[in-house]
């Protein structure tokens, strides 16, 4: 079958559509005709090169080349075909991605822990999860025949890709396909950062640095887990107000803003949860953002920091002795095949905002528009949508 495509030829180009061809599927993979892709910061980070593993440890990773990648992991579509073997899913219905697998049998899943399921070891490896062999090549120009990556082995980017079963998720067929994109990454993790990993709770005051896609979320987590402040961090005024709209009950620039009111608010104590969520995380970021949680705090690592840095700006002495914990969390330490059906069952209920994240949606050819609105704070969550 031929699809258009949104490629990445290296890190620091800009994303370019060409045409590729994508085979059935085999024995559990499916056919997905993708409807929806959400731009998520996380394919940016592989335009900048934060989340490029560094190219000396290529070899050792088993990589031959990350590139051309098809982008995107943020999406919903409809499945057009299925392999042997397939009893999830069938032609015709409709699922969100999930970009971290979920096989329900390793320890992980089979612990409660979908989000580090072992199937998304070769995440940076060319080739399906099922049986290593590759479904995407270039058609034309000096590269046709090439093999294409996949990003987070979903290629949304793509009006079609072949993908393992276990990396999508049925979901009920009347929920707008936009909405159920959001789900598939920026709403979860952020949203699951909060009521989740950070166990936000009423009466709570909560500080969630970086106001994206994510950030979003675990302002909307926070509010809706009844946090008695949720205090939204960010440079772009465009997003602090955004913020209200999604529970936020105060608003700063910066953390050396904040740090000062955080502490009139909560009468000297500090933050119970800190959720870091900016677009890059810096390892210096996390002085200040250890800093605005008091004893007993919790502080959640969301946000993408640089794949080669590998130093942080935490106190050690106050960590220990304020009995402060650091966490990290993929997917929002939730489960895709519970937790996206019950976002998607809060939405249709009204109690969960999906439908006000989007603002704007893009064609396919328009993606270099996109993220370009997204780096410069235009946008909450830009949408791809297919025809």
């Amino acid at each position: 079958m031929l699809s258009r495509a949104a490629l990445l030829y290296d890190q620091g180009q800009a994303w370019v559509v060409e045409q590729i061809e994508v085979d059935p599927p085999k024995a559990n993979e499916v056919l997905v005709q993708w409807k929806a892709a959400g731009l998520c910061h996380s394919d940016e980070h592989i335009v900048t090169g934060d989340m490029v593993p560094p190219r000396e440890a290529w070899d050792a990773m088993g990589i031959t080349d990350l590139f051309p990648m098809i982008g995107g992991h943020e999406g919903a579509g409809v499945i057009v075909e299925v392999g042997p073997g397939v009893r999830s899913v069938e032609v015709g219905d409709h699922v969100s991605a999930s970009f971290v697998p979920s096989c329900g049998r390793c320890r992980y899943c089979s612990t409660g822990r979908q989000n580090l399921c072992d199937s998304s070891g070769g995440t940076f490896l060319k080739g399906m999860i099922t049986d290593g062999t590759s479904r995407h090549r270039l058609v034309s120009g000096p590269k046709a025949g090439t093999e294409l990556n996949l990003f987070a082995k979903l290629g949304t980017f793509s009006e079609y890709t072949c993908v393992a079963a276990d990396s999508v998720i049925k979901v009920e067929k009347d929920l707008p396909l936009e909405a159920v994109a959001l789900v598939s990454c920026g709403v979860a993790t952020g949203w699951g950062s909060a009521t989740n990993r950070a166990n936000v709770e009423p009466g709570d005051t909560v500080v969630v640095v970086g106001i994206g896609g994510i950030g979003m979320n675990a302002v909307q987590g926070a509010a809706m887990a009844g946090a008695r402040h949720v205090i939204a961090v960010d440079p772009i005024e465009f997003k602090r107000e955004k913020a209200m709209e999604f529970g936020a009950t105060h608003t700063f620039s910066s953390m050396e803003e904040a740090f000062p009111q955080v502490n009139e608010l909560s009468w000297g104590m500090m933050a119970d949860k800190v959720i870091m969520t900016p677009g890059v995380l810096y390892g210096e970021m996390m002085e200040l953002g250890t800093k605005l949680a008091g004893k007993g705090g919790t502080i959640v690592v969301t946000g993408i920091a640089p794949m080669d840095h590998g130093t942080s700006s935490v106190n050690l002495f106050e960590l220990a002795m304020w009995n402060k914990e650091i966490k990290g969390t993929i997917f929002g330490s939730l489960n895709p095949r519970a937790d996206i059906p019950k976002l998607l069952g809060m939405y249709r209920e009204g109690q969960l905002k999906l439908d006000e994240l989007i603002t704007k949606t893009y064609a396919l050819d328009e993606i270099n528009e996109g993220y370009r609105a997204m780096r410069d704070g235009e946008n909450i969550r830009g949408v791809v949508t297919y025809v």
